[in-house]
């Protein structure tokens, strides 16, 4: 089957299987080839991700079980329509009330002696062989004197409750009637959630507790976590998967090769992976590639405006923030490792400590917290009983380099771990027969990327607002002056040899802001007369109602990018933002009264005032610059090579901010009304855009499918970014050497303010191939001759996508 792109479902109990069924005919209309799933295995009741796994033996019932997903997928077969489906391998729900996930349960129940004890990453010694769940709201003695624990049956077993929680009793626990001492026989230990520090001894995901993490790598329970999706995959239903937050496993390479010897063979499997700067894909991974946020990244990069850097720089120094990204990275990367993790801290350092006896153990416990702080990306991907590769060893090197820099008094402790974190076979051996360097530098490998995730993307991107569009998953605030599409040139090149069917994407459901939203602020920095007004204002009227100046910087932003918003959307999403960014106050013991000032201020100036004056002029002076930056970005996410992805709704204009912003439901009536019908506004002119290059994918496989070539345009003008897509060398003399024809041209207007500010095009051309040219967003031809003038090109719009015709 030919997967030409992929459409991003996000189902829950207000939208099933059922829901997606209806809207086939659509988004078979629309030009996808793929549905793709959110989570359909069985989560906890009422989730609106389905992240948070219960059973891996059921297809979700609050979707429509496994008879509704069936008709789903035949409905697809009808329209020619394959399925991938979103797979969750790092952790399952462990949430009240327990007995929802019955291998958790049987953990609660005989603890290590379980027959799904192997399941779950738990360091019983740690806990002196007992499971610490910091889940009560006062110390236990409170708890018990207030007598909320009590004892009952559930299904005929005993238990014990302590409100929506309830948890199941050992053999022999029915010696006794009082509580405290039942308690005291259980393989779990019930905590305050204050003590969490102390004593959680689990593995999460990143700082969730109610999120306990797999073994996937143990074999029997890879084999009963995949068995339902395999088995459903072979039978034909299932065309691929994509996978959650690999860098969680302990072998992720391991666990891919796995994945790919249970599937049928060429199998697409896409993971959901955060590359760094200039960081690729392990070759040794057994994928298709990621799912799109490195694209997100250059396409961006491609179209921004390096020339208001200055501005950029200016405005943001006016509200007093700090210039320095690294330095927040840096301030919030410690902050996350010594409050967030420390559990997952703590755990390293026992670790290093059982290898390591000879030394302090306060100083290794510092050591350890540098090593975290010294990573740059998310995974070093070294791997049990393996060779340590190039990379692996460049990736340690910065790390421990960074660790020494930062703290030299700390030199023999960082030093002695760095053989724990190759893992070196000659390691003491501890609890367990396994090697402490093994288990320390698996770990380690497991944290990295939650230092990352929590550090960066939802700490200092909640921090830095010099230009919030760039804050997003995967991308770099600080690329503004080096901006240009040489960024996307490299990527696009890489990927088309290496990664041909990597996912491209704009918008997901983890995304901080919406493609079109991001757009819109893009577009304004391209201003720098407007940037400047509306930044001033802005800090004029915080002052006034005494909101600190970066946060209102945030909020002018917001407001200009998410556009006319109620007010219940607009409290959620900054009551987030202000809690994630852990300055001012926090989702634990915060400060409610910074809180309300700051959302009241953005609440009062988000439908009328002096700010909301100025961005609402600065919106309708630079429509025609939001316009080009919304579909020259789609245009080229599209026809990118790779298998493109859009997220629900995204075929159309969508202004949403974060999480659970960007789940509102989508009209899909009018979706379907404006497909059929047309009309006038950016989004219908979006719709058109995607439908039609999503058809032409679907009937140009030879040149977007795997093998197609990519050979950047070399325009000579600043204002486009363009490139060329062919079929695979070999089959076509080439037009642009090394065997790739010019079948697709495909050119965007980049920082179209820039353009404004020089005056309009000034009778500039570019080069094209001789010959005819159908542009296929506007079904004119163009008849070139070598060049065709700037102005001719763009008549109809921002970005051409252009099929040779002879």
């Amino acid at each position: 089957m030919n997967f030409a792109s992929t459409y991003r479902l996000q189902l829950h109990g207000g939208f099933t299987f059922a829901d997606a069924q209806a809207q086939v005919p659509y988004l078979a209309d629309l030009g996808a080839s793929h549905l793709y799933l959110s989570p359909i295995l069985q989560a906890v009741p009422g989730s609106q991700h389905c992240y948070d796994v219960l059973d891996h033996t059921r297809i979700n019932e609050e979707l429509g079980g496994e008879v509704g997903f069936r008709a789903l997928v035949a409905a697809a077969r009808q329209h020619d329509l394959g399925v991938v489906v979103d797979v969750v391998p790092n952790h399952m729900a462990f949430v009240a009330p327990e007995s929802g996930n019955r291998q958790v349960w049987e953990v609660l129940r005989d603890g290590r002696d379980a027959s799904t004890a192997t399941w779950f990453d738990i360091d019983w010694k740690a806990g002196g062989g007992r499971i610490g769940l910091p889940v009560l709201g006062e110390p236990l003695a409170d708890v018990l004197a207030q007598g909320q624990i009590t004892r009952g049956e559930l299904d005929g077993e005993p238990v014990v409750r302590y409100f929506d929680h309830v948890f199941p009793l050992a053999l022999g626990s029915e010696s006794t009637t009082e509580i405290s001492e039942i308690l005291n026989r259980q393989h779990y230990r019930l905590t305050s959630w204050r003590e969490k520090d102390d004593v959680l001894n689990y593995r999460r995901f990143f700082e969730v507790d109610g999120l306990i993490a797999v073994r996937v790598e143990r074999p029997e329970v890879f084999e009963q976590t995949h068995a339902l999706l395999l088995a459903l995959h072979r039978e034909g239903l299932i065309d691929g998967f994509r996978i959650d937050h690999p860098d969680g496993l302990a072998d992720p390479t391991g666990y891919l090769e796995q994945l790919t010897a249970a599937c049928e063979p060429e199998t697409p499997i896409w993971v959901e992976k955060i590359l760094e700067g200039q960081e690729r894909l392990p070759r040794r991974w057994q994928t298709s590639g990621t799912t799109g946020y490195d694209a997100l990244r250059v396409v961006q990069a491609a179209l921004t405006d390096p020339e208001s850097a200055d501005v950029l720089d200016e405005t943001w120094a006016a509200t007093g923030g700090e210039p320095d990204f690294s330095v927040v990275v840096a301030e919030a990367k410690r902050q996350v490792v010594e409050q967030s993790l420390a559990p997952e801290v703590e755990r390293l350092t026992r670790r290093a400590r059982e290898a390591l006896p000879d030394l302090d153990p306060e100083r290794l416990h510092d050591a350890v917290v540098e090593v975290l702080l010294g990573g740059e990306v998310y995974r070093a991907y070294v791997r049990p009983e393996h060779h340590v590769g190039a990379t692996a060893r460049k990736r340690l090197a910065e790390a421990f380099g960074a660790a020494f820099d930062s703290r030299p008094d700390l030199i023999a402790e960082i030093d002695a771990l760095l053989p724990l974190a190759i893992m070196a076979e000659d390691a003491d051996q501890v609890d367990g027969g396994e090697a402490a360097a093994t288990d320390f530098g698996i770990r380690m490998q497991q944290t990295w990327g939650p230092v990352m995730a929590k550090g960066i993307e939802d700490t200092s991107f909640y921090r830095w607002h010099r230009l919030t569009a760039l804050n997003e998953v995967g991308s770099d605030p600080t690329v503004v002056a080096d901006a240009s599409p040489n960024l996307m040139h490299d990527w696009a090149r890489a990927n088309a040899e290496s990664w041909p069917r990597t996912m491209t994407t704009l918008s997901t459901h983890d995304t901080k802001r919406s493609e079109d939203v991001r757009a819109r602020i893009l577009a304004l920095a391209g201003d720098p007369q407007a940037w400047q007004r509306v930044s001033q204002v802005a800090r004029e009227q915080a002052m006034e109602a005494g909101v600190d100046l970066p946060t209102a910087h945030l909020i002018w932003q917001t407001l200009a990018g998410v556009g006319p918003i109620d007010e219940e959307r607009l409290r959620t999403y900054l009551e987030k933002a202000l809690r994630e960014a852990k300055q001012h106050t926090a989702w634990v013991d915060g400060d409610s009264d910074y809180e309300r000032s700051v959302i009241d201020f953005a609440v009062q100036h988000s439908g009328s005032g002096p700010l909301r004056d100025v961005i609402d002029e600065a919106i309708l002076n630079n429509h025609s610059e939001i316009r080009a930056f919304t579909l020259a970005a789609k245009a080229l996410q599209l026809t990118l090579p790779g298998v493109p992805d859009n997220y629900q709704g995204t075929e159309s204009e969508v202004l949403a901010l974060v999480d659970p912003d960007n789940r509102r439901p989508v009209d899909y009536g009018r979706l379907r009304e404006s497909l059929d019908a047309g009309g006038d506004t950016l989004a219908d002119e979006k719709l058109r855009l995607t439908t039609t290059i999503l058809q032409l994918r679907q009937n140009r496989p030879d040149v977007f499918g795997e093998g197609g070539a990519y050979t950047p345009w070399d325009t000579g003008s600043d204002h486009v970014a363009g490139f060329f897509r062919g079929r695979p060398a070999g089959r076509v003399a080439g037009a642009l050497g090394r065997g790739a024809s010019t079948d697709i041209a495909v050119a965007a207007i980049r920082a179209p303010g820039r353009l404004r500010r020089a005056g309009g095009w000034g009778g500039s051309s570019v080069p094209l191939p001789a010959g005819e040219w159908r542009d296929v967003l506007s079904a004119r031809t163009l008849h070139v001759e070598g060049t065709v003038a700037c102005e001719t090109l763009f008549e109809h719009g921002p970005v051409v996508v252009l099929e040779q015709q002879s």
